[in-house]
Parts: C-alpha cells; sequence; structure tokens
C-alpha cells in the first residue's frame, strides 16, 4: 500500500460514481476516452510518488529561505516543479490552441490530487499558476493571455493571486494597495499585501501577480476594486525577462505547516515604479478574483481530502500489520497478539477516517464534475443548474473536508500509536500541513457566512432545491437498489435541514446579524446532510455492482462502501440532532455575549 492514494477507489469516483465517461461526447473532449484519461491519471501518480513524494518530509524540515533579496528553495523543488509542467498538470483543463491538453476538470483535479497527497507544499506552486492562468484565460484581454499563458502553461512563469492585506484581513472592502493611471495604459501599483502564497521564489523566470488594488477616485468598499497583472519582472520587447518590476519581498512568513510552499510579505512600488496592466475592466476586479478564489477553495477541499487519504492509507496499513494485544475474549496470555486492526476501536478510528477521506473526495470531485457540466453541457438549463449547485456546494467542499480530514488525520495518528506522533513519520507533518486549510481562501466561519447568508437565499433559494431535487433522485435510487434504511435516513436529514433553513432566512431578512449569529453551526449540519448524500450515492452504486455479480477483492471494496454508508448515516448523521435543536431556536448566546466577559 505505497501509494498516498487509493487507484480503485479514485477510479470508482471517476467512472462509477460521476460517469466521467460521458464527458467523451462533448465536443470539448473530443477524441479523448477513459484510456486517455487512464494514462494522464498515471502519469500524475508516477510524477507524485517519483518527483514529489520522497521530499515530503524535507520540504517541512528545509523550508524556504531569505537569501540577498531572494527567496531560495530547497534543491528539490523545482524539479518536481517542472516535472509537473512538462507532464501537462498546470495546463491540463487549457485550449489545445494554446498549449494545454484540454483534459476535464474532473480528470484534471484528479491528476492534481496526486501531487497534493505526496507533497502540498510543493505541489500548491502548479496549483497557483494553473489558477492564475485560468483567471486570465477567462478574463484577461487577448494580447494579455498571447502574452503571459504560453510561458505559464509550460512551467516558464508562475502565478499567484495577491488579495489581503495587513490592516484588512479577508475584509477586502477595507484594501488600500492603489493602482495609479500611466499615459500609456499602464499603471503604477504601491501597496503591499501579505501571506501571498508562492510570492516569490527560485523555480520560474518570472511570477506573474494578480493583484487587487484601487485606482483613484473608484467607489468605496468592494465596488470599487480592480484586477490587475503585475510581474515580478517586466519583459524586453523580444518577450524575454527583463528588468526588476520593483516587487518587493518584505519578509517570509513561517507557519505551521505548507513550509514548503513560501509565504510572503510583498511590498509593490516601493523602490520604484511597479507596473501592472488592468484585468478585464476597472472596479469588476472582486468578480474576477472569485473565479480564481472559488477555484482555489475547491482545491483547498480537494487538498485536505489528499492529505487525509494519505494519513488514512498510512494509518490502516499500519493496523494491518503491527500486531498487538488480544481480544478482550482471550484470556490465555500465552496466544500470539492479534494484529491492531482486530479491535474494534481501531475499526472505529479507521472508518470515521474512511468516512472523511473517500466522503471528502466524493464532494471535491463531484464539484469538478459540475465544472465540466457548468462549461460543456449541451443545453443552458443544464448550465445554469450546475452554476447553482456548484455556488451552493463550494463552500461546503472547502470547509468540511478541511474539519472532517483534521479529525481523519488525529484518527490516523491515534491508530499509530507513537509512531503517529513522532516527526520521523509522516501522520503528524500531515496534521500540521492540513490544520491550515481551515483558514485558507478565506475562513470556514466566511464560509458559513457566505453559505447561509449568499448562497442559500440567492435567485430565491433556486440552488438549495436543485440540491434537494437531487438527493431526492437519489434517495428514490437507493430504495430501488435495496437501501431503503439509508435513503429514510438521508429524507429525514433533507427536511430537517430544508425547515430550518427556512426558519433562518426568515430571521436573516429581518436582522441580518442575528440570522447569521450561528451560521458555522448551519454550515455544520448542511454539510453532514451533503456528506451523508455524497455516502449514499456512493452505496447505491457499490449495492449494483454487487448485485451484478462482483466477486473477490471488488466485492470486499463495494461492501466496504455500503458499510461505510451505513455507518456514517446512522453513527455521524445524528449529531445534527443538537445542533439543529440550537439552529431551530437560533440561540443568541454568542451575539449577547459582552465582549468584556471573554
Amino acid at each position: 500500500m505505497s501509494s498516498v492514494l487509493n487507484p480503485r477507489d479514485l477510479a470508482f469516483h471517476l467512472y462509477e460514481l460521476l460517469d466521467t465517461d460521458a464527458l467523451a461526447t462533448r465536443p470539448r473532449f473530443a477524441g479523448q476516452d477513459r484510456e486517455v484519461w487512464d494514462a494522464a491519471l498515471a502519469t500524475a501518480q508516477q510524477v507524485a510518488e517519483t518527483h514529489f513524494r520522497p521530499s515530503r518530509s524535507r520540504n517541512d524540515a528545509d523550508e524556504p529561505q531569505y537569501l540577498n533579496g531572494r527567496v531560495v528553495t530547497n534543491d528539490a523543488v523545482a524539479p518536481a516543479y517542472q516535472a509537473a509542467a512538462e507532464a501537462g498538470i498546470i495546463a491540463a483543463t487549457h485550449d489545445a490552441d494554446r498549449g494545454g491538453v484540454q483534459l476535464p476538470h474532473t480528470i484534471a483535479s484528479a491528476m492534481i490530487a496526486w501531487l497534493e497527497a505526496a507533497n502540498v507544499g510543493s505541489s500548491s506552486y502548479a496549483m497557483l499558476t494553473a489558477g492564475a492562468a485560468n483567471l486570465l484565460a477567462a478574463f484577461g484581454s487577448a494580447e494579455q493571455q498571447a502574452t503571459w499563458l504560453p510561458p505559464m502553461l509550460e512551467g516558464r512563469f508562475s502565478g499567484t493571486m495577491a488579495l489581503t492585506e495587513p490592516d484588512a484581513g479577508s475584509a477586502l472592502a477595507d484594501l488600500r494597495t492603489q493602482a495609479i493611471p500611466q499615459a500609456d495604459g499602464s499603471y503604477h501599483l504601491v501597496g503591499t499585501k501579505i501571506w501571498i502564497s508562492g510570492g516569490d521564489h527560485d523555480l520560474t523566470e518570472n511570477i506573474v501577480h494578480l493583484v487587487l488594488a484601487r485606482i483613484a477616485g473608484a467607489p468605496p468598499g468592494t465596488k470599487g476594486i480592480s484586477l490587475f497583472l503585475v510581474p515580478r519582472q517586466q519583459l524586453a520587447a523580444d518577450g524575454s525577462v527583463g528588468a526588476w518590476n520593483h516587487v518587493t519581498v518584505g519578509g517570509i512568513i513561517h507557519k505551521m505547516g505548507w513550509r514548503g510552499t513560501v509565504s510572503t510579505v510583498l511590498n509593490f512600488g516601493e523602490s520604484g515604479p511597479c507596473v501592472g496592466w488592468l484585468v478585464g475592466e476597472p472596479h469588476r476586479g472582486l468578480t474576477y478574483m472569485f473565479h480564481m478564489m472559488n477555484e482555489a477553495r475547491i482545491a483547498v477541499g480537494r487538498s485536505a481530502a489528499a492529505m487525509g487519504s494519505s494519513a488514512y492509507r498510512a494509518a490502516l496499513e499500519y493496523a494491518q500489520t503491527r500486531t498487538q494485544g488480544r481480544l478482550p475474549s482471550e484470556k490465555d496470555p500465552t496466544t500470539p497478539p492479534v494484529p491492531l486492526v482486530a479491535h474494534a476501536d481501531i475499526r472505529r478510528l479507521l472508518l470515521q477516517a474512511k468516512c472523511a477521506t473517500e466522503g471528502s473526495m466524493a464532494l471535491v470531485l463531484t464539484c469538478a464534475r459540475l465544472v465540466d457540466d457548468e462549461q460543456t453541457a449541451t443545453t443552458e438549463a443544464e448550465r445554469v443548474r450546475a452554476t447553482r449547485l456548484l455556488d451552493l456546494l463550494t463552500p461546503i467542499a472547502k470547509s468540511w473536508p478541511s474539519i472532517s480530514c483534521q479529525e481523519a488525520i488525529s484518527q490516523a495518528m491515534q491508530v499509530m500509536g507513537g509512531y503517529g506522533y513522532a516527526r520521523e513519520y509522516d501522520v503528524e507533518q500531515l496534521y500540521r500541513d492540513n490544520r491550515l486549510n481551515q483558514i485558507h481562501e478565506g475562513t470556514n466561519g466566511i464560509q458559513a457566512i457566505d453559505l447561509l447568508g449568499r448562497k442559500v437565499p440567492q435567485h430565491g433559494g433556486a440552488a438549495l432545491q436543485a440540491f434537494a431535487a437531487w438527493v431526492q433522485a437519489d434517495c428514490a435510487a437507493a430504495r430501488a437498489a435495496g437501501l431503503t434504511d439509508l435513503a429514510e435516513g438521508v429524507e429525514g436529514a433533507l427536511t430537517a435541514l430544508g425547515a430550518v433553513t427556512g426558519s433562518l432566512v426568515a430571521e436573516l431578512q429581518a436582522d441580518a446579524t442575528r440570522g447569521l449569529a450561528n451560521a458555522s453551526v448551519y454550515l455544520e449540519v448542511a454539510s453532514r446532510v451533503v456528506f451523508a448524500w455524497i455516502w449514499l450515492r456512493q452505496a447505491t452504486v457499490a449495492q449494483r455492482a454487487l448485485e451484478a455479480g462482483a466477486s473477490g477483492p471488488d466485492a470486499d471494496f463495494y461492501l466496504g462502501k455500503v458499510a461505510a454508508a451505513r455507518f456514517y448515516v446512522r453513527c455521524e448523521l445524528p449529531l445534527n440532532t443538537p445542533a439543529l435543536a440550537l439552529l431551530r431556536r437560533n440561540d443568541a448566546t454568542v451575539l449577547e455575549l459582552p465582549p468584556a466577559w471573554l
């Protein structure tokens, strides 16, 4: 069990649960099929295991350094980045005529998951570059795309997004970075950004920063934010990398995890003109940036699923091979000790981790499939449905895997005993790495406010209605497969969610502050319902395969899916009961507590 992900489980998600094969009939993916996609996935696995996995621990110990005004990474990071670029992982979803591979997002997301499971600290540079390139492909001018996309997709240039400022944090309405118009149509950027992942390094010839800033005279708040392309170095007339663009590293921030990914303070225009170019229209920068942010939010959930899966597989292998103790019914101390997995409590820990990690991976790949539908479905109605479902699921896909997979990694540590807590083994590093995902791309509390305050009520609740219809259809399919108990459990949870949503939305309309006071509890409840549905879907596919005669290892695989679904619905979903009671009364304790009492 050396792989950091389970290829069999990944294939189940892609081809049995999400029917990715059906995408081959769409014009954008003409000529592609499962053979092509499996080859791409095999390449990603090979890159992950050869170039990323061996340096996971090294990245943690030998993190980037700030030397002589530049950030320097250890010598294992650049070859990994270039291997990912040469494998087409950065360019995976881009148009073929731009040098892309034009793969479905569903397949590309699974490819990146291999890298994240192997070494999230190194994989993030490729992920950030892909996200920045996707944004430019969507909103950049033809000239910007022709100039910047080819070297980014080839891996010669990398990309970042620069939003946060020292005094603004997640409150982007308060950002102060200025963009001063110039006679030639460019802008000079002046300001400071903080927590910029990949903000400087020695991996690529140039770095393309996508920076939020205000043009002089812009409206206050988020309506006055524009987006600018700001390279670390300017380009010469022939397109080669030229003079420094006065993007200065103000310092490195040393986080508890993701130590291989440099986090920087960047000063723009501190020591000379920092030239940038407007992307799209003025004052629409936040709209454009959310294209990359929403993609990044799903990527946060995917990295949590990937790291959780790596920890789960390590713990499972340990529990299967390490012998310790005897069952309570065995009274003879001379009998051989049993494998750890024979103990009920170890199986409980592993089953909880299985539910969290395989459920998380299914959810983030479902979101990737919705991106494919949003962009390539044959009818407008299908595309609109995909967009609304994606809007609803994105805050859950970002936050719940970061929470549940943190528990899964904790459970993996517990299974491994003292070894799980030792730095000589990877699981404790995964625990630290994944803990950052609860704050990456907007804290989980912000995701909760976004879900309840914006995504649920918008379009008259159409997204939640579309989701409910999807769940009800899947419950009917589960009943037809003989899984009536699971269908009833999920239907009951969906009904309870709908009822409490109605009361909270009414409170929102009367008093937004009171209505959102327990948004994080609502996110928790909604997330468990989504996970129960995700597991119901997996169980239905598995039950059909068993009825069709699956045998041997395949039968064990499918039986494991059904058992995990039953465990989640019976043992995890009921945790919603006290949370629902709190939401029904919309308890005001946290809102009414005076800060002086803390």
